[in-house]
């Protein structure tokens, strides 16, 4: 942990899509310093959220299911917005397509909508999750690809429309990262060689390094900090 310890004592945070992979290790970590976390996923969860973590069924898709999950929570400090799907080799369907976005792109929207007011009130601030593939696309994934793309330009949008509520929106912007989503690549060198071959730090990045990353945007280290796409990528997209 390379924060202050209980930096975020006092604070509420909700992290949409955080019972498993990158938005679990976001949750654990605002955990130990001190937050107060909710987590929703539509599953229980890959056992890997601390006890300290509160876990909530909902489906971001609907809004009936994310207003029921929210009902009791008065007051937020900080939103993350982790959850999404990719469908790769299926996304050329229009029903698929539909689909993944209706998750990665509204369902980030709905988060943001749904947890306005609870931030304006604790001037508090939101970090999206977009992707690399929100600038380069990808031929197998252009569901995915377009949301990711989608969310980095909302990411823009909201911190223009929310800054006068006092809320600070940014995002993150993963690269090639070891989650469960990638291990087909990692297990195949022929297709691994080149993703290494043209990331400057010569490694997979770890969903630990995505959170620590996502986690400053949060800080007071970031206060002047609102619209922003923080590429997490070992240098990928410079090189």
């Amino acid at each position: 942990m390379t924060y202050q310890p209980g930096i975020f004592n006092g604070k509420r945070a909700l992290v949409a899509g955080g019972t498993q992979g990158i938005g679990a290790v976001i949750a654990n970590h605002l955990a130990a310093l001190g937050a107060q976390v909710t987590v929703l996923g539509r599953s229980g969860g890959d056992g890997t959220l601390d006890a300290a973590v509160e876990v909530r069924q909902a489906d971001i898709a609907s809004g009936a299911s994310l207003d029921a999950a929210l009902a009791n929570i008065e007051r937020l400090d900080i939103v993350f917005n982790c959850a999404g799907i990719l469908q790769r080799g299926a996304e050329h369907d229009i029903e698929v397509f539909e689909k993944v976005l209706a998750v990665n792109l509204t369902g980030t929207m709905r988060v943001c909508s749904a947890t306005r007011e609870r931030l304006k009130a604790s001037k508090g601030c939101i970090v999206n999750t977009a992707s690399m593939l929100s600038f380069f696309g990808g031929g197998l994934v252009p569901a995915y690809a377009a949301s990711k793309g989608g969310v980095a330009q909302l990411t823009k949008s909201l911190a223009i429309a929310y800054a006068a509520d006092g809320i600070r929106v940014n995002a993150v912007a993963p690269g090639w990262i070891a989650t469960p989503l990638t291990q087909a690549l990692q297990d195949d060198p022929a297709r691994a060689g080149p993703i290494l071959a043209r990331t400057p730090m010569g490694r997979w990045g770890t969903p630990d390094d995505v959170a620590r990353a996502a986690v400053f945007l949060c800080t007071p280290a970031a206060s002047f900090m609102t619209g922003v796409v923080l590429p997490v990528d070992g240098g990928y997209m410079v090189s």
